[in-house]
């Protein structure tokens, strides 16, 4: 998964994509519903500003684990969130 933060003072938003080569139509919605979740568990340490996530092929498949492990190290990176 590849995220873009722009920082922004007292705005949050927020946007989900997958492109084909993810998969067909049932496997990007997957991938997006995982990373909306994902966003929600730790939406209340994150900073203000403007995030797009844009999933990658197998991100459906992963465990809860790996991708939570992945999100925070992403969130980490971007130095996106306050914790």
């Amino acid at each position: 998964m590849v995220l873009f933060f722009i920082p922004q003072d007292g705005i949050r938003k927020v946007g989900f994509t997958a492109t084909k080569k993810v998969g067909n139509a049932v496997k990007r919605n997957r991938a997006k519903r995982r990373m909306r979740a994902m966003f929600y568990e730790f939406s209340n340490s994150l900073k203000d500003g403007t995030y797009i996530f844009v999933a990658k092929v197998g991100l459906f498949e992963t465990s809860h684990e790996k991708l939570h492990n992945d999100f925070k190290k992403i969130l980490s990176r971007t130095k996106a969130i306050t914790a």
